[in-house]
C-alpha cells in the first residue's frame, strides 16, 4: 500500500493525463544520489565562509578600531592594527585614523590697534590612540569641522587682539607660542593632541603696508645719516691723529736738532779749551796754524833783519795774520799780547822801510 501511493506520488503524468518516464533514474525529483550530497556541502561551505569573513576584520596600518556591539560603541577596548575576531551579525568595527593629520586655515581678527589682520595657520596634530572610542562616541569622524576649526579660528582672534599690528610681525614666535597654548588648552579634553603650529602668513591692510614702508624709509634714511655722521667723525679723528702725528715727529726733530746743537757747543768749547791749554804751554801750535793758513805767497814787504835782536827768531810779521781761537779767561791777555806784537811790528816795519825809502841825495 506505501508502495502503491509513492510510486503514484513519484508517477509524473502530462496535462492529459498521460504518464512520463522517470529520465533521471533517481526517482523523486530527478537528481542522482551523488549531487544531493554536493549541494548541501557546497551551501555549507559558503555559510561557513561568510560567517569566517565575518568574524575575522582587520585594522590597517596608522588606524585604531572602534568595536561596535550591535551599533553601541564599546569604550572599553581600542582595537590596534592587525586581525581581529568579531561575533558576525553582532560586532563591527569601524577604523579611525591615528597618524599625525594637518588642517591649513585661514581667519580675520582686528588686532590691538584695530587693525585687519588675515591670519594663516597650519595646525599639525594626531588623536589619542587609546581614547579613540571616546571620541567616536562623542564627536564622531567629523571632529575636523566639529571641534579644531572653531578652536583655531577662536584662538588666533584672542591672541592677535593682544598685540597691535607691528608687534605681530616683531613678536612672531610669542604670538605663535600663545595660540599653540590656546589651541591645546581647548583640544585636550576632547582627546586631541597638538604637535606643532605654525603661522603660515599675515596679510595687512594697503594703508598699512605703506605705513610700515614710509617707516622702514625713513628708519634706513636715519641709519644712513647716522653711518655718514660717524665716519666724518672718523675721519676727524684720524686727520687729528695725523697732526697730532706729525706735531710730535717736528718737536722731536727739533729736540733732536737742539740736543745736536748742544753737543757740538760743547764740543768746540772743549776744543778751545784744549787748543787754550795748548797755547799757553808751547808755540808749536801757532805755527803748524800759519803753516794750515798760508797761502804759499810771500808779503810784499818785509822787515829789517837785525831790528828784532834775540826775539828775531820768534819775529811773526812775515808770516801773514792767523785768527787764533782762545778761550774766555784768555782772550783779554790774548788780546793784549797781539796788540803788542801788532804794534812792535808796525814800528819795526816803519822804521825798517824809512831807511831803504829815503836815502840822502849824494
Amino acid at each position: 500500500m506505501v508502495d502503491f501511493f509513492k510510486s503514484k506520488r513519484n508517477r509524473r503524468i502530462t496535462p492529459d493525463g498521460e504518464p512520463l518516464e522517470d529520465v533521471g533514474g533517481g526517482g523523486g525529483f530527478g537528481f542522482s544520489s551523488p549531487l544531493k550530497i554536493a549541494i548541501p556541502a557546497i551551501i555549507a561551505i559558503i555559510i561557513i565562509f561568510v560567517v569566517l569573513t565575518s568574524s575575522l576584520k582587520i585594522v590597517e596600518a596608522g588606524n585604531r578600531g572602534v568595536l561596535l556591539k550591535f551599533g553601541a560603541v564599546d569604550t572599553s577596548v581600542s582595537l590596534s592594527e592587525g586581525l581581529h575576531f568579531v561575533l558576525p551579525f553582532r560586532d563591527s568595527i569601524v577604523p579611525v585614523e591615528v597618524r599625525t593629520q594637518k588642517i591649513v586655515e585661514s581667519t580675520t581678527s582686528a588686532s590691538k590697534d584695530l587693525q585687519n589682520v588675515a591670519t594663516e595657520v597650519a595646525l599639525n596634530y594626531r588623536l589619542n590612540p587609546d581614547t579613540v572610542p571616546i571620541l567616536y562616541k562623542e564627536i564622531g569622524l567629523d571632529y575636523s569641522n566639529r571641534v579644531i576649526v572653531p578652536t583655531i579660528q577662536e584662538s588666533v582672534k584672542q591672541v592677535t587682539a593682544r598685540y597691535n599690528a607691528e608687534e605681530l610681525i616683531t613678536k612672531r614666535d610669542q604670538v605663535k607660542s600663545e595660540i599653540q597654548e590656546q589651541i591645546e588648552a581647548r583640544l585636550t579634553p576632547y582627546n586631541i593632541l597638538t604637535d606643532t603650529i605654525s603661522i603660515t602668513d599675515f596679510q595687512f591692510s594697503d594703508q598699512f603696508v605703506q605705513a610700515v614702508e614710509a617707516k622702514v624709509q625713513a628708519e634706513q634714511r636715519a641709519l644712513q645719516a647716522q653711518n655718514e655722521l660717524r665716519r666724518i667723525q672718523i675721519e676727524a679723528q684720524q686727520t687729528e691723529a695725523r697732526a697730532l702725528g706729525e706735531q710730535k715727529a717736528n718737536i722731536a726733530s727739533a729736540e733732536g736738532q737742539r740736543q745736536a746743537n748742544i753737543l757740538r757747543a760743547q764740543g768746540e768749547s772743549e776744543a778751545v779749551k784744549i787748543i787754550d791749554a795748548q797755547l799757553r804751554n808751547s808755540t808749536e801750535y801757532l805755527k803748524w796754524l800759519h803753516a794750515q793758513k798760508w797761502d804759499g805767497k810771500l808779503p810784499l814787504v818785509t822787515g829789517g833783519g837785525g831790528g828784532g835782536g834775540a826775539g828775531g827768531a820768534n819775529n811773526l810779521g812775515a808770516i801773514p795774520f792767523v785768527e787764533i781761537p782762545l778761550g774766555v779767561e784768555s782772550n783779554s791777555q790774548s788780546a793784549n799780547s797781539a796788540s803788542a806784537t801788532s804794534n812792535s811790528s808796525t814800528n819795526s816795519s816803519s822804521q825798517s822801510s824809512t831807511p831803504s825809502t829815503t836815502s840822502p841825495t849824494p
